[in-house]
Parts: C-alpha cells; structure tokens; sequence
C-alpha cells in the first residue's frame, strides 16, 4: 500500500511530516509527500483573526484530502478547528510532545520590554503576568520570528516549546510554568488526518498514542463548548484527567478558571459549559473589540 502525504511548507511541517512519514515507511507502507500551500502562509503581514482564525493553516490540506489529490496530512493538533468537513477524520494522534510554551530573549530576563506574539491567549497571560510589558503583533515561521527578535524588534518572543524541541532549536531563554501559562487546546500533539475510508485509516490509527487522544480529546470537547476558537484567550491542558482551563481578558486583566478531574467525554462538556457561562461576558467582549460577529 502507498499514501500521499500532505503538508504545509514550513520548515517545522515538514519535519513533523518526516515523523509521520518514517513511521509509516517502518510499517512497510510506501510514503510520498506533497507540499500545499495555505492561506495562513501567505497571508503572515495581519492577525490570525483577521484570516480566518485557527483553520486558515488546515482548510487547503483538508480540501486536498476530500479532492483526492492526497490521502492523509500532518498538522499541530492545536491548529485544527472544532468544525471538521464531512469525509475527513483524525486517523491518528501522536504521543504528546512538551505542550509549554517557551520564552526566548537575547539579553537579560529583566531588560524585557517587548514581546512578540500572534497569539490573543499568550498576549493576555503575558501582560496579566506583567502589565508593563508591551505585547506586539509577530506571525511568520519560527525562523523569521527568531530573526526578528535578534534584529532589536522585540526583547522576546514567545514560541511553542515542542515546536523548537522538533527543530532541534536551542535558544536562550526559560519554560513558562503551564500553571500559569495555560496552553492552547491540544498543544505539542500532531495529528494525522486523512480520508475517512476504512483502507486508509485502518493504517493511520497504527500510529495513534491512546493517552494522548484521551487527554486532547477532553481539551477539544471543553474548547468546542467554549467556543470562540483563537478569537478568545482561552487556556486548556489535561494531563491524565487533571484539567487546568481559563478564559481571560484581552488585556490579561481579567480571567475565569476551572481546575477539575474529568474521565468522561460528558464531564468535558460540562466543563466546557461551565466555563462558557461563568466567562460569557469576557467571551462577548472579546469579540466586541476585535470586531468579530459572535
């Protein structure tokens, strides 16, 4: 059997993709690979919002898959939305990498002034960390973020740990504590999704990692009750059962947070509804000041 392989043309894709690939190779399944551009790589001068939010990185590859033109993609987890088209399925989930987020700076911890991120969620838990730091708008790949950082634009900028571990990347700076910095839903897993028919994901589901498909399992079904996908600041980590999940204020200023054990797919819900409804006007405002339709 042979598949076809779909992935973004950042240099951290294509290594997640290599993962993917030589798992497979090792099964005896033949593998190709096929680069597909999205819209959130062309589109890297605006805020993700403004784009489409989280699926802008997601919805040519899945277009791609249902077309035909390729069996199955690798993605971060995290940038899969809620909404899944029709005839498209997770196949697999990897075991979970690092799902912290990782501060890198130049110079001196205490010198930092400026901070890079594209991320709503990372900007609100920086300046309720730290009012007086300034947070400013930084999208484009991992290169072009670090380079921007030792270029003076920024005394820091935040990236997703697994994503550098993944690279090989060895940078100055520190782990930001996951109490305090509550990830994004689904952080450091990749996910392979492909053609939902019986052939192809028989093989995928060989790759999958049972605890880690439970634990983001529960982060998606609490961040799908949620809502408001990157537009609202929003923190959810499970680690065997244990969940952690916030939704804060643009500005940090505010936050509304849960700390439960949750095992079922109903429990997650519940939480998700709770957390919804005890932060439903930090949802709404968020929205509100974005200029986003709820």
């Amino acid at each position: 059997m042979s598949l076809r392989i779909g992935t973004r043309g950042s240099q951290l894709a294509l290594v997640q993709t290599e993962r993917v690939c030589k798992a497979l190779t090792k099964m005896g399944i033949e593998v190709e690979t096929a680069v597909i551009r999205t819209k959130g790589d062309t589109a890297t001068g605006v805020p993700l919002h403004q784009i489409g939010g989280q699926g802008v990185f997601v919805r040519a590859l899945d277009e791609a898959i249902i077309e035909g033109t390729i069996d199955a993609a690798v993605h971060s987890m995290k940038d899969i939305p809620a909404k899944r088209p029709r005839g498209v399925a997770t196949g697999a989930v990897l075991s979970r990498d690092s799902p912290a987020d990782f501060l890198a700076y130049e110079g001196e911890i205490g010198d930092v002034g400026i901070v890079g991120t594209a991320s709503t969620r990372r900007r609100a838990q920086i300046l309720r960390h730290d009012p007086e730091i300034t947070v400013k708008q930084l999208r484009g790949n991992v290169d072009t973020r670090i380079k921007k950082m030792r270029e003076g634009e920024y005394d820091a900028i935040v990236l997703a740990e697994a994503g550098l571990d993944r690279l090989g990347y060895h940078l100055r700076g520190q782990r930001l504590p996951l109490s305090q910095f509550v990830p994004s839903p689904n952080q450091g897993a990749i996910a392979v999704v492909c053609r939902n028919t019986p052939e192809i994901t028989d093989v995928i589901r060989k790759l999958d990692d049972p605890q880690t498909r439970m634990d983001v399992g529960i982060e998606r079904i609490i961040m799908e009750e949620v809502g408001g996908g990157c537009f609202t600041p929003q923190g959810i980590y499970c680690r065997d059962g244990h969940v952690i999940a916030e939704i804060l204020s643009l500005d940090g200023s505010e936050d509304v947070r849960i700390e439960d054990e949750i095992t079922t797919p109903e429990e997650a819900r519940a939480c998700g509804q709770r957390l919804r409804n005890d932060a439903i006007d930090l949802i709404k405002d968020a929205y509100r000041q974005l200029g986003i339709a709820p």
